[in-house]
């Protein structure tokens, strides 16, 4: 083999990085996506998929007064002509083009089974039958008048419509959704009649603020209906910029029974919610008892939705139970907008509504025009043609002559009569039945109508404002064949107030049962069915016991002081239950090992706590100040290096004076307005000590005196006097007689 000589193809082979070849390629497959599959082009509102679908449909002649054919036929057209991928993905867009519910303007007219809000699947495309609707005509409408361009199709035998004609704005009537590679769109359906009134009125006022034109399509109007809870100006700010959310809820209405009982009935469910699987996850909520409230849901839909909701009792209120199904189960979504589309440039970008609503009309601009300028060359071929026939009608004996007589008799007419050659053609594919004088005076009839239109297609197409009149009044007859007066133009998602805060109680979300918590020293918490604990019957680890017993409700808050300073919050609800030793306490808080719990109590949030280091510094804080949200807790008195957190104790009702207890049994009783109350912060001095610290504090009332309990006994001191004195002085020894635990 003669080393010298190329191998087949060596010459397309090239040295590159492969990280340069990987973009390359990677590149050109994002922006395959992006154009030609994931998202809508502005003007007609469609992917290139559901394009071809309606396109197909239009070239098999399935006007919505003609019959059905079978999905599988326009399926096998689809992907055989126009748009080269599996049959099941078009058909499952073909679907939805048909589904009332997830199509706020359906486009295909279907026969058969297509599915349900429940999100039962369609039948196969063998068993469905499928026409075009009313609505697809208006977007068809003008492709046989040059008004849109024409590609050849993947293989090169046909032609397809790279845009359509779009006799109605279909990107924001019936909205889309896709997700592209390094972007996404999500735009909501909106009514009609209401874009009919802002395209009017853009197209008198051009620099329309935003506002205005939220003020005439003031929202989605989704297929399920449902009612629009988002403010207005978070409206108007998603509208302004292309990118927001809009809240919406089910549409319920309460049905009184006998007795005083009622029931709540939902009609309408948000968009795309899957009525089943909403039924589901409330049936799973109540499995969990996460719903107290709510005693049973059952589903009484036929075409209609029809979901029943039994509340547990008659004293429930309606609006707080449906509060609390807002917020845990799917009778509220957050339906997200994301206008980014394609330009007519086919390049993506986000726009507002404004920039969506003109890129519609100036493409109906180019349509009009083009659309005109193609019946002007029309009329003037046809001008062409009647101008021959009347030569020949005023000559009819020499033209018969020279068709009888002559050899080339195209020729002749051309040289004698001056005709072009689309007359001489014309006058010999003329029939004798046309010679009559009736046919005379039709052709000059016509003659006259066509240059009566000619003029006036020429003084539209010179005069912008006129052409500008003739879009807007099809904008009003589109919004009466589809205005809210028509059961498919009015507005089914009720534009209602934005949610005014009620607040659902805590007891309201969990359902109230009585627990003992029990905490052992080493941090192993659990929560024990009932009161009815006794401490000697608890079992612990091995080398651990008891530090907490604490009785609660299910519906209650722990709060818990750490020797670092910070509370902790749990909810008894969330504690281990009371089979076995529980759970480490530091899993379910962030706890390092160095600390410990000093105390642990039920959350009262109108009551008010001391705390205090071992040094003697403190303050009194308002107990609903040291909730905390997270696992972090929340850092409330500062303490310094070598110091600790030993105090968490309540401020007892009607208290006026403070005990302070040294571990050197000094004993310091002082007013308790002398203790500021903080949020945070490392506190006053409390009571001085030379080598001591703090042991105990207590609140009381003066005038009934001190008590601490000796064994089984308590005792009460009145005579206080030797020991009353100021905020951070050092004390006395206590009464004779008190605890030898040092424990007040």
């Amino acid at each position: 083999m003669n080393k010298t000589a190329q191998a087949p193809n060596e010459g397309d082979v090239r040295d590159t990085r492969l990280a340069d070849a990987l973009s390359e390629r990677y590149l050109a497959y994002a922006l395959s996506t992006i154009v030609s599959r994931s998202l809508p082009d502005v003007r007609d509102g469609l992917k290139p998929v559901h394009r071809r679908l309606l396109f197909a449909m239009r070239q098999l002649k399935l006007d919505p007064d003609k019959g059905f054919k079978k999905c599988a036929r326009v399926v096998g057209d689809v992907i055989g002509k126009y748009h080269p991928h599996g049959d099941q993905a078009v058909y499952d867009a073909m679907v939805r083009l048909a589904q009332s519910f997830a199509v706020r303007y359906p486009l295909v007219d279907g026969q058969g089974n297509f599915g349900n809000i429940d999100g039962d699947n369609a039948a196969a495309m063998r068993y469905t039958e499928a026409r075009l609707t009313a609505v697809a005509l208006k977007l068809l409408e003008g492709l046989d008048e040059d008004a849109v361009d024409f590609r050849e199709t993947y293989d090169g035998e046909e032609e397809e419509p790279t845009v359509l004609p779009a006799g109605l704005p279909n990107l924001l009537a019936n909205g889309a959704s896709g997700i592209a590679v390094g972007m996404a769109t999500n735009i909501p359906p909106h009514n009609l009649a209401e874009l009919c009134d802002a395209l009017s009125h853009l197209i008198q006022y051009p620099k329309a603020s935003v506002e205005k034109l939220v003020e005439l399509v003031p929202g989605p109007d989704f297929p399920t209906g449902g009612v629009l809870v988002e403010s207005r100006e978070s409206v108007v700010e998603a509208y302004r910029t292309g990118r927001g959310g809009f809240r919406v809820r089910a549409r319920w209405e309460v049905e009184k029974m006998r007795h005083g009982l009622y029931q709540i009935v939902v009609t309408e469910i948000p968009f795309q919610v899957q009525k089943s699987r909403l039924i589901e996850k409330v049936a799973e909520l109540l499995q969990a008892r996460k719903l107290p409230i709510l005693a049973d849901i059952r589903d009484e839909s036929a075409e209609d939705v029809r979901i029943v909701l039994e509340p547990k009792n008659r004293t429930v209120e309606p609006e707080m139970l449906m509060e609390q199904l807002f917020r845990q189960a799917d009778f509220e979504v957050r339906f997200g907008l994301n206008m980014n589309v394609l330009d007519r440039k086919n390049t993506p970008r986000v726009m507002n509504l404004r920039d969506v609503l003109s890129a519609y009309l100036e493409h109906r601009m180019e349509v009009l025009v083009r659309r005109k300028a193609n019946r002007l060359g029309k009329i003037e071929h046809r001008l062409d043609i009647l101008g021959g026939l009347l030569v020949a009608y005023l000559n009819l004996d020499e033209v018969i002559r020279i068709i009888r007589e002559e050899d080339e008799p195209k020729a002749e007419l051309r040289k004698v009569f001056k005709l072009t050659d689309v007359q001489a053609e014309a006058i010999l594919n003329m029939r004798l039945r046309q010679l009559r004088k009736l046919e005379e005076m039709e052709i000059r009839r016509e003659d006259q109508s066509l240059r009566t239109e000619k003029t006036e297609i020429e003084t539209l197409l010179g005069d912008e404002g006129k052409r500008w009149k003739v879009i807007r009044d099809d904008i009003t007859g589109l919004k009466k064949q589809f205005g809210p007066k028509t059961e498919l133009g009015r507005r089914r998602t009720e534009i209602g107030e934005a949610p005014s805060g009620i607040v659902v109680p805590l007891e309201a979300m969990i359902e109230r049962e009585p627990v003992t918590v029990v905490c052992s020293e080493k941090g192993w918490i659990r929560a024990i069915r009932g009161h009815n604990v006794e401490a000697e019957d608890l079992k612990f680890k091995e080398g651990d016991r008891g530090r907490f017993i604490i009785p609660a409700q299910t519906t209650d808050k722990l709060v818990l002081f750490a020797t670092n300073g910070r509370f902790y919050t749990l909810g008894c609800d969330k504690l281990p239950s009371g089979r076995g030793h529980g759970e480490p306490i530091r899993l379910m808080i962030d706890l390092g090992n160095e600390h410990d719990v000093t105390a642990m109590q039920v959350f009262l949030p109108e009551r008010k706590i001391i705390v205090a280091s071992d040094a003697g510094r403190g303050f009194v804080v308002a107990e609903k100040d040291v909730v905390a949200q997270t696992k972090n807790g929340k850092q409330v008195l500062n303490v310094s290096t070598g110091e600790e957190a030993v105090i968490c104790v309540p401020v007892e009702e009607g208290a006026d004076h403070v005990a302070v207890l040294g571990q050197n049994r000094k004993l310091l009783v002082f007013p308790l307005e002398e203790l500021p109350e903080m949020t945070r912060g490392r506190g006053v001095i409390l009571q001085r000590y030379k080598d001591s610290g703090l042991a105990d504090i207590k609140t009381f009332k003066l005038a009934d005196g001190l008590s601490w309990r000796i064994g089984n006994r308590t005792r009460t001191e009145t005579d206080l006097a030797k020991w009353l004195g100021k905020r951070a002085q050092a004390g006395q020894l206590p009464p004779k007689g008190f605890s030898r635990y040092n424990r007040l």
